[in-house]
């Protein structure tokens, strides 16, 4: 790295080249006082086996020096270095983004069984430790995500709530619905609400609205449910669920990443 390029350097060594001259002139200046003068002024009170001070001022030209090296550490920790300053974990974020940005590009147009296919990898690093490698939950230690994306996973949702979404309209509590009516309403979402509404519908809309799209975001969209949308929509915004909680993943996985590791989860409760 070339020192002179980054002008917090060039001022750090100028900074470091006035306190040397300073104290060179400093110092010989007192040596030479030292050989030709004597000391004069009022001695202090106190002494030390005979041996006392006196009360002389504080030399201006130490004591700017000293104030003036205080306003510069401060500057240069606080606004200096943080914001024009080269860095390492800087730099390691900047490659990161430019990265991130050809993944992105690269992988843009993935077909089906590309998603899928990186995907599994994904889930089997992040999502595999607390629902299992075959995404059943673990004997009910986390979600069964083996039936998201069918009615049986709605009926699991209806029966159990959802927690820890963030949504302003809170919590969805458990059994909202029961029986024939949360069938019905279970096949109705997991069929990409198509068709007639059934009337048990309602209990969903005061939430999600009567179209199921979360009225501007009060509620989660659930007619993308089926949908690898409706998956990035849980990962961004983490949940709660048997075993704690599920950290959101918005920031930890690109929205390739994000929408292949839903296509993945999608597959294994379509068979795939």
């Amino acid at each position: 790295m070339n020192w002179l390029s980054d002008n917090v350097n060039q001022l750090a060594l100028l900074g470091a080249a006035v306190i040397l001259i300073l104290t060179i002139y400093v110092a010989g200046k007192y040596i030479r006082q030292m050989k030709t003068e004597k000391s004069t002024g009022v001695l202090a009170e106190e002494n030390w086996d005979g041996i006392g001070e006196y009360k002389n001022e504080l030399p201006a030209g130490w004591a700017y020096t000293f104030l003036g090296t205080i306003i510069w550490g401060m500057w240069y920790m606080i606004a200096g270095y943080p914001v024009d300053g080269y860095s390492q974990i800087g730099e390691y974020n900047d490659e990161v983004a430019q990265h991130t940005k050809m993944f992105e590009s690269k992988w843009a147009n993935a077909d089906h069984e590309t998603l899928k296919a990186m995907g599994e990898g994904v889930y089997l690093v992040q999502c595999s430790p607390c629902h299992g490698i075959a995404g059943d939950g673990m004997d009910g230690k986390a979600a069964d995500l083996t039936v998201w994306g069918s009615a049986d996973g709605v009926l699991e949702t209806i029966k159990k709530g959802s927690k820890g979404l963030g949504f302003p309209m809170g919590e969805m509590p458990a059994g909202l619905l029961s029986g024939d009516a949360a069938k019905k309403v279970a096949e109705y979402v997991a069929g990409g609400m198509k068709g007639e509404q059934p009337a048990e519908f309602a209990t969903c809309a005061g939430c999600h609205g009567p179209d199921g799209k979360g009225m501007g975001g009060m509620a989660p969209d659930i007619s993308t449910y089926g949908s690898p949308d409706f998956v990035q929509m849980v990962l961004d915004h983490g949940k709660k669920g048997f075993i704690g909680t599920m950290v959101s993943f918005k920031g930890r996985l690109t929205p390739i990443q994000e929408k292949a590791v839903g296509t993945y989860i999608l597959s294994l409760s379509h068979g795939e």
